[in-house]
């Protein structure tokens, strides 16, 4: 169990890290349905493995990020996936 709470740890961490850096390098917009569903798979997984080790800063923040996230979606946001060539 510990070693599949640590690989998803690991796959929310660079969903994260991959949406900071496609926006950060102008390769994807931060209003696109890309940066959220990354955004939102990541602090998912990030609760998860949070809530496993007890780390209840961590899963609040996470939890926070989520509503950010399904605010954004329900807003409707860019129907682009923000891609830019």
């Amino acid at each position: 169990m510990s070693v599949v709470v640590g690989l998803v740890g690991w796959a929310a961490a660079a969903a994260l890290l991959a949406a900071y850096a496609l926006v950060s390098s102008g390769r994807l917009s931060g209003a696109g349905l890309r940066f959220q569903v990354l955004n939102l798979t990541g602090a998912a997984g990030l609760t998860l493995n949070s809530a496993i080790h007890r780390a209840w800063p961590s899963v609040a923040l996470n939890i926070i990020w989520i509503v950010i996230g399904a605010v954004a979606l329900a807003r409707g946001g860019s129907p682009r996936d923000g891609v830019s060539c």
